[in-house]
């Protein structure tokens, strides 16, 4: 029997609270995915992340839920360059992460603040409100008085963005069965439900569902924050800044803090920029069987 240490993280953090809870293992080269999957169903956080030696980059990062390996998870990777730089495994600096989704750069400052470059976005089919109102429990009046549509956006994971009213994101009620069928059918992470806000310190107040991958409700989603900051680029375009701040986990008690930029051209977008801070609470000792 071998007993495999694992961090336990809060990322994106406000104010030293508030955040998503992820795993960390580090030296996780000799696990095979039956044991990362294990050691992530006994963590039971949304994701699990595990840190493998790598050829040509810094490292390799897989990511698992309770249910299967995802391709890019971004809290996850805040808690993983958190937890190498707070352990001194890495100082101040850029580093190379291999991932599913791609090689990856992720920075880290003197502060520990972590920031990860995602993956271009790619702009999926947009849906009716008929549609959204019935996955998220809106009435469909609601959503018509929305200018920006419903939409598909990944920068790593693809996921459907949508927007209500403001003063409508915690009556949002989310039909699980519909959204697991939707999100397979449309090969979706989940749904990342926003609202304006106006001339405050946050951009957008936000919340993410993912039944489909055991995940009812996250408090703070990086991949979905980076597909947002794109969305928003996109339809807000020059009546907004290209940086922004959401807030997420309101409703669930664990209000975090998400910082995202885009850079963009004549050409499309550049680059995607997710940042924000993590605390590492401790860890757990999980054993695997011979």
């Amino acid at each position: 029997m071998e007993n495999i240490e694992v961090f336990l993280v809060n990322a994106f953090t406000k104010d030293g609270s508030g955040g998503n809870p992820a795993g960390v293992v580090l030296n996780a080269d000799r696990l095979n995915d039956a044991d990362k999957l294990h050691i992530a169903q006994v963590i039971g956080y949304s994701e699990t992340a595990f840190v493998s030696s790598d050829a040509e980059v810094d490292f390799e990062v897989s990511f698992f839920t309770t249910t299967g390996e995802v391709d890019f998870c971004g809290h996850a990777t805040l808690a993983t360059f958190s937890v190498l730089h707070q352990k001194g495994f890495i100082t101040d600096g850029q580093y190379r992460q291999r991932t599913k989704a791609g090689v990856l750069p992720v920075s880290v400052n003197a502060l520990g603040e972590v920031t990860m470059v995602q993956a271009l976005p790619t702009f999926g089919r947009t849906f009716s409100n008929s549609e959204m109102s019935g996955l998220i429990g809106i009435e469909e009046k609601a959503l018509e008085s929305m200018s920006f549509p419903a939409q598909v956006v990944s920068t790593g994971l693809p996921d459907l963005i949508i927007q209500v009213p403001k003063g409508y994101l915690d009556k949002v009620n989310i039909d699980e069965a519909k959204l697991i069928e939707f999100s397979k059918e449309h090969e979706l992470v989940g749904a990342h439900v926003f609202e304006l806000f106006d001339g405050t310190e946050a951009t957008a107040s936000c919340r993410n569902f993912a039944p489909l991958f055991g995940i009812s409700e996250e408090s703070a989603t990086g991949s979905a924050s980076g597909a947002l900051a794109c969305y928003l680029d996109k339809y807000l375009a020059a009546e907004h800044s290209r940086s922004f701040v959401f807030e997420q986990g309101r409703a669930m008690g664990a209000l975090s803090q998400i910082f995202a930029s885009v850079e963009s051209n004549e050409h499309g977008v550049q680059r995607v920029k997710v940042g924000g801070v993590a605390n590492v609470m401790g860890s757990k000792i999980v054993s695997l069987q011979d």
